[in-house]
């Protein structure tokens, strides 16, 4: 039997509720849709899903397990599926799943009802030969038509780590390292898997710095990197130093941004009080402004227009 990945399962389920707006990205390539990351995104309720599990006398058993990921941007529907291991019953959930949701959306009058199904993707971590490219539902009927209610899977494997960055596929960063799990587990050398994590490091504390992370989302995907990362290691040799490269990172906060723009504020306007009063001219003003504070020309400019109207 396959060993259960909950951690795996949390990660992803706490990244969906805490910053579904990472997900627009993951829509969009994996659908070829183009919405923006400000799009308006809803998460909706869905009831109870099955899922199989193998019974102490290795037969297959059928339970209820309840997911709540189903997601309207404008007026689509998506439904997205995090697998961690393969899965007999996946195609089934993905079946009860979309009858869920298709009934919320249903038109029906006397004698007719129009059921809309969603568009569907599984995501698969890990593979293994088993893992499908696609996932097919088939609809038998009485009069012997066949329908395929067909998706293509995404299998992260596949994503190179400079894919998930220029297309800006976030919520698979803290799943990327679960392609070396056995280079880790078994502690082989792990420089390809530093070399990675570094990279996604560099990035995303580049893009905070563009403002297309949030202070919460960089916060939260480096400690979602450092779940998964505790949770393949172990407890190993190699965990402390591969937890380090996320948690060693100085993320400077929003709050903390203010606090720093207000302080070179006031030390520009005291630059350029001092200046003037010493009868300095703009030009001399601004060379102090950059000397001193290490602003740029464009900042300094702004705050001698803004601070140093000089008496006539």
């Amino acid at each position: 039997m396959q060993k259960k990945t909950p951690d795996y399962d949390n990660v992803f389920k706490t990244m969906k509720m805490k910053h579904k707006r990472l997900f627009i990205s993951v829509i969009n390539d994996t659908f070829g849709k183009n919405y923006s990351m400000d799009a308006r995104i809803e998460t909706l309720p869905s009831e109870g899903f099955l899922t199989e599990s193998e019974t102490a006398d290795g037969s297959k058993d059928i339970e209820e397990q309840i997911s709540d990921f189903v997601i309207k941007i404008e007026s689509e529907i998506y439904l997205l599926e995090c697998q961690s291991y393969d899965d007999g019953s996946m195609a089934i959930r993905i079946a009860e799943y979309a009858f869920i949701v298709a009934r919320q959306f249903a038109e029906w009058d006397i004698g007719h009802a129009t059921i809309p199904m969603p568009r569907f993707s599984v995501i698969y971590i890990k593979r293994t030969e088993k893992t499908p490219k696609t996932t097919v539902i088939t609809f038998t009927f009485p009069d012997g038509q066949e329908v395929d209610y067909e998706s293509p899977n995404v299998i992260l494997e596949e994503f190179t780590k400079e894919d998930i960055v220029e297309k800006r596929l976030f919520p698979y960063i803290p799943f990327y390292i679960a392609r070396y799990e056995k280079d880790i587990i078994s502690e082989n050398s792990i420089e390809n898997v530093v070399k990675d994590l570094e990279y996604f490091r560099n990035e995303m504390v580049f893009l905070h710095k563009k403002e297309e992370l949030s202070d919460d989302e960089i916060v939260d995907l480096m400690g979602f990197v450092n779940t998964i990362i505790t949770h393949i290691t172990n407890g190993n040799e190699n965990e402390e130093r591969l937890v380090n490269i996320m948690g060693g990172t100085v993320i400077e906060t929003e709050s903390e941004k203010l606090i720093r723009k207000g302080k070179a504020e006031g030390k520009a306007e005291e630059i350029i009080e001092m200046g003037q009063e010493f009868g300095l001219d703009d030009t001399a003003i601004l060379k102090r402004l950059q000397e001193k504070i290490g602003l740029s020309l464009e900042t300094a400019s702004a705050y001698l227009e803004r601070y140093g109207k000089q008496l006539v």
